[in-house]
């Protein structure tokens, strides 16, 4: 009897741990990969304060939802990353999305690497984005790319060296070529560039009524506007008017230093500024002067785009990640965080980014630059063509070749380019 009571109670406890064991082995497990994440790998090119502040914005959205983790993949800079995208190309090692210059959108698409965004963002999540950049996002009708670290050329002023010179803030380019003839005695120069001029060079251009390639490809560098104002910057740096900043990449330097008492850079550049300018700089900025009656500033930085490659969870993730960084209240913290501009008129007008240009009036000048900003016309190619632009900038001004003969020979490489895309 006792027997018989034993093996009965083993077999109902062995019943009963089957039991629990089945209940576990089909719940626990389908809960465990319900909560497993999706992992968005981000390639970018950001270093310094931008990479840490990228950081910051990639821990928020990983901490705002369960379903998504954004792992955010530094690259070197922006010409290191592009090298990096077409290796992995390649070798179908491409991210989920990655930064990507609004200019090389069309190339991207035309190899098939990149996916539409218009059926991850729907057209609504684009409303509200200032008007240049959404149209740059967009490529044959369809939308390729969202607005994000973006920017508008600035130009930065020395106060002491303004009131040292009995120099006024300057309304127009032609006020800082005059500028330019008094303070040459002074061995200082009024304003310093960059390494490459082509973007002041296009605002210019732009003002006097023409662009590089206009929006039906055709290059325009013979034009009337676009020689005249290659000549009028060229003759401030043969006179010493003006410098640029040849080794050095980015003019700031000139600048710190108090070679010259403007710079025209990006606006992105006030972060960098505000960590290396001299504590005794008393610095400012300002928008673009006009030309020829006009202003014009290019906008420049970088979109985000998507790789076809992803799966559907990974393409699903990194559209909810690029809806989180164009949102008002992102879009406003990244803005005070960098220096880049917010990409939506709403966060600009909003009451916190207004407190913030009170506390900090150094960003407003690129905010006050957007209502005449452009972009670039983007074509296939349009990443040779650059080459060729910046080439063409330093042919002028290190190897002295004459500015219509440049710009002869820039009109005919663009040209075939365009043709053979």
């Amino acid at each position: 009897m006792k027997t018989n009571f034993w093996k009965k109670l083993i077999t109902v406890v062995l019943a009963l741990v089957l039991s629990v064991g089945s209940v576990l082995s089909t719940s626990s497990i389908p809960t465990q990969a319900a909560h497993k994440k999706t992992t968005i790998v981000f390639w970018h090119g950001l270093n310094g304060p931008y990479r840490k502040s990228l950081d910051t914005v990639v821990a928020d959205f990983n901490k705002s939802q369960s379903q998504y983790k954004v792992v955010a993949k530094a690259q070197g800079n922006y010409s290191a990353l592009q090298q990096k995208i077409m290796a992995a190309a390649k070798s179908q090692t491409l991210p989920v999305i990655s930064q990507a210059t609004y200019t090389a959108v069309p190339d991207y698409a035309k190899d098939k690497l990149i996916a539409p965004l218009d059926s991850y963002l729907g057209s609504a999540k684009l409303k509200g984005i200032y008007p240049a950049f959404a149209q740059s996002s967009k490529y044959q009708g369809k939308y390729y790319s969202v607005p994000f670290s973006k920017s508008t050329r600035i130009m930065y002023y020395n106060q002491d060296l303004m009131d040292k010179y009995n120099i006024k803030k300057p309304a127009s380019w032609e006020e800082i070529q005059k500028d330019g003839q008094k303070l040459k005695s002074k061995n200082i120069a009024a304003l310093t560039f960059d390494k490459s001029f082509d973007q002041e060079w296009e605002g210019l251009a732009k003002s006097a009524g023409s662009t590089f390639v206009d929006s039906k490809l055709k290059p325009q560098l013979t034009s009337k506007p676009v020689k005249n104002s290659a000549k009028f910057i060229m003759n401030m740096v043969n006179k010493k008017e003006a410098l640029t900043a040849g080794e050095d990449l980015y003019g700031d330097k000139n600048f710190t230093s108090g070679k010259s008492i403007f710079y025209v850079g990006s606006s992105a550049g006030i972060a960098t500024m505000k960590q290396h300018a001299p504590k005794s700089l008393k610095w400012g900025t300002m928008p673009l002067p006009s030309y020829k009656g006009k202003k014009a500033t290019q906008f420049a930085g970088n979109d985000l785009v998507m790789y076809k490659s992803a799966s559907k969870k990974e393409k699903q993730g990194a559209a909810a990640f690029m809806k989180y960084l164009i949102s008002k209240k992102t879009t406003i913290k990244w803005a005070k965080m960098t220096g880049y501009v917010p990409v939506r008129k709403s966060a600009v007008e909003s009451s916190e980014y207004q407190n913030f240009l009170k506390k900090d009036p150094t960003a407003k000048a690129a905010v006050d630059s957007l209502p005449f900003g452009f972009q670039s016309t983007a074509f296939v190619g349009f990443s040779e063509f650059r080459n060729d632009l910046v080439s063409t900038v330093d042919n002028m001004l290190t190897q002295h070749k004459p500015v219509n003969q440049a710009l002869k020979d820039l009109q005919s490489k663009t040209k075939t380019i365009i043709n053979q895309k």
